[in-house]
C-alpha cells in the first residue's frame, strides 16, 4: 500500500461519514417535504381566502404581481417560471376578480404592466395578517442569531439551487 492510499480505518470513517452524510441530507429532505406540504395548504387556505375559488397557483401570481408591481407579464412569467399561456389565462383570471388591473407601460405603449387594486391589496393584507403573526410566535422564542442562520442557509440552498 503506497502512503497516499487510505488504510483500513480511513476507508470505514469515509464510508460512515458518507452514511452519515446521506442520512442527514435524507431526513432535510423529508422535513422539506412536510414543511411543503403545509406550505400548500396554507396557499390553498389563503387563495380561497382572498377569493372564493381561487387556485393556489393564481394565489402565487397574485402574490408575485404585488410584490413586484408595475410588473410585466414577460417578466411576471420570467419570476414564476411560468409560460405565457399560463401567465395570460391566470391574469384573466385576477383581473375578472378584482384583484389586479392593468396599465400601458410609459415606455412601451405595447406592453402592459400589472400591478393590484385596491381592494387586492385590502384582502391580502386580510389573509396575510394572521399568517404573519403565527410565524412571529413560532420564531420569538428563537435566538436572533439563530433566525439569520437559518436565512442565511436557506438562501444559500436556494442560490445553489438556481445554478444549473
Amino acid at each position: 500500500m503506497s502512503g497516499s492510499e487510505p488504510g483500513p480505518v480511513a476507508a470505514t470513517h469515509d464510508v460512515a461519514a458518507s452514511d452519515a452524510h446521506v442520512a442527514a441530507t435524507r431526513a432535510l429532505e423529508a422535513e422539506f417535504g412536510q414543511l411543503i406540504a403545509q406550505f400548500r395548504v396554507l396557499l390553498a387556505e389563503q387563495a380561497a381566502r382572498v377569493s372564493p375559488g381561487m387556485l393556489p397557483g393564481a394565489y402565487k401570481t397574485f402574490t408575485t404581481i404585488t410584490r413586484m408591481a408595475p410588473v410585466s407579464s414577460s417578466a411576471l412569467g420570467e419570476a414564476l417560471l411560468a409560460d405565457k399561456a399560463q401567465v395570460s389565462r391566470t391574469v384573466r383570471d385576477l383581473e375578472r376578480r378584482g384583484l389586479i388591473y392593468r396599465s400601458p407601460d410609459p415606455a412601451d405603449g405595447r406592453v402592459s404592466l400589472l400591478a393590484p387594486t385596491e381592494e387586492g391589496l385590502r384582502r391580502l393584507e386580510t389573509v396575510r395578517d394572521p399568517q404573519r403573526n403565527s410565524l412571529m410566535r413560532r420564531m420569538s422564542t428563537w435566538d436572533l442569531d439563530d433566525i439569520h442562520t437559518l436565512t442565511r442557509l436557506l438562501r444559500a440552498l436556494r442560490e445553489d439551487a438556481d445554478t444549473p
